[in-house]
């Protein structure tokens, strides 16, 4: 057999290549063999996904899957699987303290490939209600830079997170301190941006390459001025190479401000998640769903695609590995269907729209491997179950606004 898998018939949309066209994609030994637009079936197993969209497999640039060891943790590995995820980056839930855990019973049982930002808090993100980053001896920078060092093909950056709840008196301090970590190690930080630390005292210290989530949250500090005009910092950090993510959320997502940010021109550079328990049941679900909120503002399903491909995985410097469907790279596939209907979207304030638009998972193919969401209802209805468990332990965070009753 030329292949050991042939999907056939799907409208191709991989912006690493410029690709929106109809064909088939030839996959051996775990990895993309052929794309053509058509190929014999000459293979063990061929699936018509005709009628459908088959693009790399998905890329959750924002999450927190650190389960069992955090009040945040999700068990995401089936969600990921059900839902076109292929590649999922926790961000920040470890620090060096607890990283080693985190390799060992996150990163290495996982199906689907798990990364993840290294806090520079040195207690990463243990629970929702102190701000880890309230005592600045938590920063450490050269803790935090070694344990980078040692597991690289692991660790993309460090993650710190900028807002009054989290950092108490210490203004911009703990992302200098990240920043000394990053550049240690040559890599980038993540910030989190949120009410109480000024928007611009953030944006002038971070550098090409580092990553601004949450850019369309409405606590506060956010990316909308006054004149109801996107900032100019946030222009120039643009200009300087800084990436924007949503990073939805229980918090950081605003109907208003996205809104806004989107007729403006303004499109944030990734579209993630920011799963965790108490943003999984709702308002986010999903990444097909969240994406399905930017499709239904106007973006058209390509830039949808470029937004969780092509995008984060050149964030991570990793372009030639994963976002991209390239003849070699590994055979990380999604295959979704756009359905009409009437949909009622949330964001984290509690704010609804409608939409005509929701983008559905058919499957997931990671390293090769095919995964439909019937496979792994279980597992991901166990998710869910172990979310709600947890929010009942310790109630709703700082930050999640909306009712208790609707999670529960």
């Amino acid at each position: 057999m030329a292949f050991d898998l042939v999907l056939s018939g799907a409208t191709i949309v991989d912006p690493s290549q410029q690709k929106n066209e109809k064909g088939d994609i030839g996959i051996r030994n775990g990895k993309i063999a052929a794309v053509s637009d058509h190929l014999e079936p000459d293979a063990r197993t061929t699936i018509d996904v005709s009628g459908k969209y088959l693009t790399p497999g998905w890329i959750d640039l924002h999450a927190h899957v650190y389960a069992g060891a955090t009040t945040f943790g999700i068990k995401a590995d089936a969600l990921c699987l059900a839902t076109g995820v292929t590649t999922i980056v926790d961000a920040g839930s470890p620090g060096w303290t607890n990283l080693r855990g985190f390799l060992e019973y996150i990163i290495e049982p996982s199906r689907t490939e798990v990364l993840t930002f290294v806090h520079i808090s040195s207690i990463g993100l243990l629970n929702s209600m102190r701000g880890e980053m309230e005592d600045i001896n938590n920063a450490d920078p050269e803790h935090t830079a070694r344990v980078i060092s040692m597991w690289p093909q692991h660790c993309v950056g460090v993650k710190v997170r900028q807002g009054a709840f989290q950092v108490g008196s210490h203004g911009v301090e703990p992302l200098r301190r990240a920043i000394e970590a990053a550049e240690m190690v040559d890599t980038r930080v993540m910030v989190h941006i949120d009410k109480g630390v000024a928007l611009p005292s953030i944006l002038e210290l971070l550098r090409p390459g580092d990553v601004v989530t949450h850019c369309y949250q409405g606590k506060g500090d956010h990316i909308i001025g006054d004149d109801d005009r996107v900032i100019p910092e946030v222009y120039d950090a643009r200009k300087r190479g800084v990436y924007f993510d949503l990073g939805h959320g229980a918090g950081s997502f605003h109907y208003g401000i996205a809104k806004r940010a989107v007729e403006l021109g303004f499109l944030s550079d990734v579209i993630s998640t920011d799963l965790h328990v108490y943003s999984l049941r709702s308002p986010v679900h999903s990444l097909p769903e969240t994406a399905s909120k930017l499709l239904n503002m106007g973006l058209d399903f390509e830039e949808i695609v470029r937004q969780t491909t092509m995008n984060p995985a050149g964030v991570l410097n990793r372009s030639d590995e994963i976002g991209t469907l390239k003849v070699g790279s590994v055979a990380d596939i999604a295959v979704f269907s756009v359905e009409e209907g009437y949909y009622t979207f949330t964001d984290a304030h509690g704010r609804q729209e409608t939409g005509p638009s929701m983008i559905t998972p058919h499957l997931t193919v990671r390293d090769g491997q095919v995964y439909y969401p019937e496979d792994v209802k279980d597992e991901v209805a166990e998710t869910v179950r172990r979310a709600e468990e947890m929010v009942g332990i310790t109630g709703v965070p700082y930050g999640a606004i909306r009712d208790i009753k609707k999670v529960r």
